[in-house]
């Protein structure tokens, strides 16, 4: 015990691993994530101000798209310093409280963004099951209070994880898997007991995505049950298709990290690279398609971006 002090002040950094396996082809993989941050960044900057200027877009169902589109930006952001750094300007090391800086943001917006997934399939629920009572249930101040709720679920949720880790003596090589800090992956590098880590990391993915998404099937049932009551297949079907997109960033969002969890558990003799990528597609891929997806399914953000690209008279 006498050397704990010692070992935490030297982990005075880490170094983030890109993906040496691959060779030459590393610069073409940077060179595809540049453009992803792009697409990212442009996308749900687009969507926020489309939904800022039309009218029409000042509604729950969008002000719930705005927050996603501003928590996407966040995980982009998150992540972005370390991955150019380490995978185009060859710099892998990051400081030690930096890193777990990271790893507190991009908790926090993988956490939130389940949150806000759970809360649009709410406002879906209200809108075809409680049609009548849906402007008077999700009001201004009931979505503010949603969307305050769901922050200070994650904010309470992840403020421990730097703690518990700061705690710990790191007397090993502090190499990471990744380009970028994650919890699973820094719990692997201390020598003392990290049980208490592992048991909270576990308590809060069952709390936040375990009871998310549960709800939210709950939700679809219900839905499900309202659409099949309606006589005509022709209103069915207009009644499900307002449900498409937010069905399309629930797939994006959870398939990508239940790939990651059944790689993890069930992969463990596969390649590194192959472990890597999944966690690039599981940061990277939801960003980037969800407003892609909002932009083509639905009709005022469509239009407005026609009006933007094109001009009124197209």
């Amino acid at each position: 015990m006498g050397s704990f002090g010692t070992n935490i002040s030297s982990a005075n950094s880490f170094t983030l691993t890109g993906f040496p396996e691959m060779g030459s082809l590393e610069h073409w993989l940077g060179a595809l994530l540049l453009l992803l941050y792009t697409v990212s960044i442009l996308g749900n900057t687009l969507i926020l101000f489309i939904i800022k200027v039309e009218q029409s877009l000042h509604q729950p169902m969008y002000y719930f798209l705005f927050l996603l589109s501003v928590n996407d930006l966040g995980v982009s952001f998150s992540t972005l310093p370390t991955v150019l750094a380490a995978l185009c300007f060859h710099a892998p090391e990051t400081a030690f409280d930096a890193c777990l800086s990271q790893m507190f943001f991009i908790h926090f917006f993988s956490w939130t963004e389940s949150g806000i997934l759970l809360a649009m399939s709410y406002d879906r629920y209200f809108a075809i099951c409680n049609p009548l009572r849906y402007a008077t249930v999700l009001t201004d101040t009931c979505v503010a209070h949603i969307g305050v709720s769901i922050i200070t679920r994650s904010l309470c949720m992840v403020f421990p994880l730097p703690f518990l880790l700061k705690r710990l003596p790191f007397c090993k090589a502090n190499i990471l898997t990744h380009a970028y800090c994650l919890h699973p992956d820094l719990i692997r590098l201390p020598c003392g007991d990290t049980t208490i880590n592992s048991m909270y990391g576990l308590f809060i993915v069952i709390s936040a995505f375990g009871i998310d998404s549960v709800l939210i099937f709950l939700s679809y049932v219900f839905i499900l049950c309202s659409v099949l009551s309606i006589a005509s297949r022709e209103e069915r079907f207009k009644t499900l298709n307002t449900c498409v997109s937010h069905i399309c960033a629930l797939l994006i969002f959870y398939m990508p990290m239940v790939s990651v969890s059944m790689v993890h558990r069930f992969g463990k003799h596969a390649p590194e690279y192959v472990h890597k990528l999944m966690s690039l597609v599981y940061l990277f891929v939801p960003p980037v398609l969800n407003p892609i997806i909002y932009s083509i399914k639905t009709k005022e953000i469509r239009r407005r971006l026609h009006k933007m690209l094109l001009g009124p008279k197209l």
